[in-house]
């Protein structure tokens, strides 16, 4: 499958693989302070998500190979991985079946286990927004705030809003397969093999998506991963805290 993707910026080559209902364009602002330490940021959206091809097939070794296809349609060698929540599983599934393409893997705020399906409120929400009685983007915002009661999260979903038509909306991401395949997206990752790339966790200080336990495993499975904590941030860390995302990552990629 080819992903759609921007880039920004000139040198070492950074894949961004964005989380579950985002898109690559969520990490532009981190991509733009990345690209004066001298990486070309590559923001990527993932299958079923903003531009990128829909597909009622959808699991971490597909979204694998997808990224695997990217890396050889654009010639990139030796690039650096990061992925947020589910992006960061892509990761580290590409680490597993393609070991040594990437020199560098960064994942965000999340570990290699099982994560039980929590996303019920947000697809609820979602399925309730009717396009064919929608006529205002300002129509969903309300009816997202109504259900979901967090800004944060009204605003993050709402980047996927677009018009199909001149007096249609819909949303970029694919609905109906992330709903039939929301218990894949927490699948844990294969544990019967070591992954030596040198890797960094990143996790947010208000975030429960790694944990003390999740630190003993991920030394068990990745021979020089280090685990480091932004504060004041929770799952959305690179939002949340950028400053403290960059200061947490730079020494990283450039040691």
């Amino acid at each position: 499958m080819k992903l759609f993707f921007n880039r920004i910026g000139e040198g070492r080559p950074l894949i961004i693989l964005h989380g579950l209902f985002g898109l690559g364009d969520n990490w532009a602002t981190i991509a733009r302070q990345l690209a004066t330490h001298g990486f070309a940021c590559y923001l990527v959206d993932q299958r079923n998500h903003g531009r990128s091809p829909h597909s009622p097939d959808f699991s971490y070794p597909l979204m694998s190979e997808d990224l695997f296809e990217l890396l050889q349609d654009q010639r990139i060698s030796q690039p650096i991985l990061l992925g947020h929540s589910m992006g960061g599983k892509t990761v580290i599934r590409f680490a597993l079946d393609h070991a040594g393409i990437a020199i560098k893997l960064i994942v965000v705020d999340i570990a290699p286990r099982y994560y039980p399906p929590h996303h019920q409120a947000v697809l609820a929400a979602l399925h309730a927004v009717d396009f064919d009685q929608v006529r205002k983007r300002k129509e969903v915002e309300d009816m997202l705030r109504n259900a979901l009661h967090e800004e944060a999260t009204v605003q993050f979903l709402l980047k996927n809003l677009y018009w199909v038509s001149d007096d249609r909306l819909a949303w970029r991401f694919d609905l109906d397969t992330l709903s039939r395949s929301i218990d894949s997206v927490g699948d844990a990752m294969p544990n019967d093999r070591v992954i030596e790339t040198p890797t960094l966790f990143v996790r947010g200080e208000r975030s429960g998506y790694i944990t003390a336990g999740d630190e003993v495993e991920i030394s068990r499975h990745f021979s020089t991963a280090s685990v480091v904590t932004v504060p004041a941030a929770g799952h959305w860390v690179h939002a949340e805290n950028p400053k403290g995302f960059l200061e947490a990552v730079l020494p990283f990629l450039n040691s």
